[in-house]
């Protein structure tokens, strides 16, 4: 069996740093470090998990599922499943809540700061209009330009980021406050919660093929080894990415002194530029992010389309669907950073458990035999307290189920409460599966015994 050099690993780690490394997700970090003030470590502890950890898993997943995830879903739970789940992965990061960030981002970065508060919205709709104008003509048109763009940028980010981080350790804005909110109490458990924000673990399931269809084009085609391979390769991402996002936490957690109490991570990275660089620096950091957003919005909005192309039977075509997910962008984005984030949330806490659980399963599918019966028992649970978790995070009365929840399931306050029922509905799968197992076991015996 052919190996990779280690410069073969490299690169695909590489690879996957670039994938993960979007200027959308760079506004994250700063506000969580802003919150959890002296606990910044657990919190962030709880928020590289989720998003870093677990969507490395997720490419080691569709690895380990031979690099068709769609096949192996449905053949371990059901083909509807598999077909409902990828479509809400790709709503969710595509035109539901990616794509309108991306304009959202790049505008609070780039313009906002640089507006009197009576310009705003009418500003914030001209900008996202021509956002999405070009995110329409440049999908609809896809060419190398937007890649060469794309890989141009992310070293260019980098280097930012780098010097201002460097500036942020040498001389640091503030002194670290007291931690705010719910991150005096749980900062693991909401600092887990806000790594769904990234939505990367989604992303993971949708671009992971890519990874392995990179390995396997290199000569190593064995299951197993193309898994260790994404996973060895993908530590190189994940020490990459926390190294960013750790960094960008810090400057959050020591900006609250100097810059004030900010909405959202967008206005700390903003105002940080402009006090380390001048309005100088905070124009460049400005300009390669709207860049580096619309590349990414470029790329979420073919994909999307590109999918449910292939998922509706070319009823609808590309161009009308790259057109759909533009325009509701653009609607989507002028409700503001802010608020387009607060919506997301209850979506991603009901959404993300089941993808969890389902990533977890694959990881460990050898050692139960891939039984459907495990899958669906933990998946059933976890869907069920997940959707419980999202309405209660939306402010939807739950108050009839919450005491019951709360008192018999660790975490549940934090929405943290799916893990046993996902722990308990795979052991009773488990359990199910054996007993059926056992079953067939006795009457094939029988049968034969009466054949003799």
């Amino acid at each position: 069996m052919k190996q990779m050099s280690k410069t073969e690993i490299v690169s695909v780690g590489l690879m996957m740093f670039s994938i993960f490394f979007g200027a959308g997700n760079l506004i994250f970090p700063p506000a969580l470090g802003q919150s959890a003030g002296e606990n910044l470590l657990p919190a962030m502890g709880g928020f590289l998990l989720t998003g870093i950890g677990l969507p490395l898993l997720g490419i080691v997943a569709i690895a380990l599922a031979g690099g068709d995830y769609v096949s192996f879903m449905g053949n371990r739970v059901s083909k509807k499943f598999a077909g409902i789940i990828l479509g809400l992965l790709y709503l969710t990061i595509g035109p539901l809540f990616a794509v309108p960030r991306t304009g959202a981002v790049s505008f609070e970065i780039g313009i906002r700061p640089f507006l009197e508060w009576e310009q705003v919205t009418m500003g914030q709709g001209i900008y996202t209009a021509v956002f999405f104008l070009l995110t329409f003509w440049l999908a609809l048109n896809p060419s190398k330009l937007v890649d060469r763009v794309g890989k141009t940028l992310t070293p260019a980010l980098l280097l930012f980021l780098v010097v201002l981080f460097v500036k942020t350790f040498a001389s640091p804005l503030g002194p670290i406050m007291e931690p705010q909110g719910i991150y005096q109490t749980v900062p693991f458990a909401q600092g887990f919660q806000n790594g769904y924000l990234t939505m990367d673990l989604l992303a993971s399931l949708a671009v992971g093929t890519i990874v392995v269809q990179a390995i396997k084009a290199r000569g190593v085609t064995e299951t197993h080894a193309v898994g260790r391979i994404c996973f060895v390769s993908g530590l190189i991402a994940v020490v990459l990415m926390s190294l960013v996002y750790l960094s960008l936490s810090y400057l959050g957690a020591t900006s609250a002194a100097r810059l004030g109490i900010a909405e959202n991570g967008a206005v700390i990275l903003s105002k940080a530029a402009q006090v380390l660089f001048g309005t100088v620096g905070q124009s460049i950091l400005a300009a390669i992010i709207a860049l580096a957003c619309l590349t990414t919005s470029c790329g979420m909005v073919s994909a999307f389309a590109s999918h449910f192309y292939k998922a509706l039977g070319h009823r609808v075509s590309y161009g009308r669907l790259v057109l759909y997910a533009s325009v509701f962008g653009f609607a989507a984005s002028n409700i503001g950073l802010t608020e387009l984030i607060r919506v997301s949330v209850p979506f991603l806490v009901a959404l993300y458990p089941v993808i969890i659980v389902l990533v977890l399963l694959t990881m460990v599918d050898r050692f139960f035999g891939g039984s459907p019966m495990v899958y669906r028992g933990s998946l059933l649970l976890t869907t069920i307290f997940g959707i419980v978790s999202g309405l209660k995070t939306a402010g939807i009365d739950t108050s009839f189920v919450d005491d019951i929840f709360a008192h018999y399931l660790p975490l549940y306050d934090a929405n943290l409460g799916w893990i046993l029922p996902a722990l308990l509905g795979a052991a009773a799968g488990g359990i199910l599966a054996a007993v059926h197992h056992h079953g067939a076991a006795v009457e094939e015996n029988a049968a034969q015994k009466i054949e003799s």
